[in-house]
């Protein structure tokens, strides 16, 4: 009787140890691209309606003293966010119970 093909045993073995590491690191990134703003502001040309970015947007509001529409943007991008991370961990929780049983 043959053996496991390279890609049954990467499907079934490797990928679902690896998984939870894949998608932390993931949500990682993500997390950490959606802080950053300074390095993209130089390299994008902050140009009006084409290169802005949501933090950017966020400190315009906050040096206009538009505290109301600053707070909304943030709130819009906390709950993006947090929808991301419940994904993540829904995904997380799929991948334990489908490697459980």
């Amino acid at each position: 009787m043959p053996g496991a093909t390279r890609l049954q045993t990467f499907t079934r073995v490797i990928l679902p140890s690896i998984m939870p590491a894949l998608l932390t690191g993931f949500a990682m990134a993500f997390a950490r691209a959606i802080g950053e703003y300074g390095s993209v502001i130089f390299i994008a040309g902050n140009m009006p309606m084409v290169s802005e970015i949501t933090p950017l947007i966020i400190i315009s509001k906050l040096e206009q003293y538009d505290y109301a529409g600053a707070t909304a943007v943030a709130l819009v991008m906390l709950l993006f966010s947090f929808v991301i991370l419940l994904v993540i961990n829904a995904l997380q929780a799929w991948q334990r119970k489908r490697a459980g049983a």
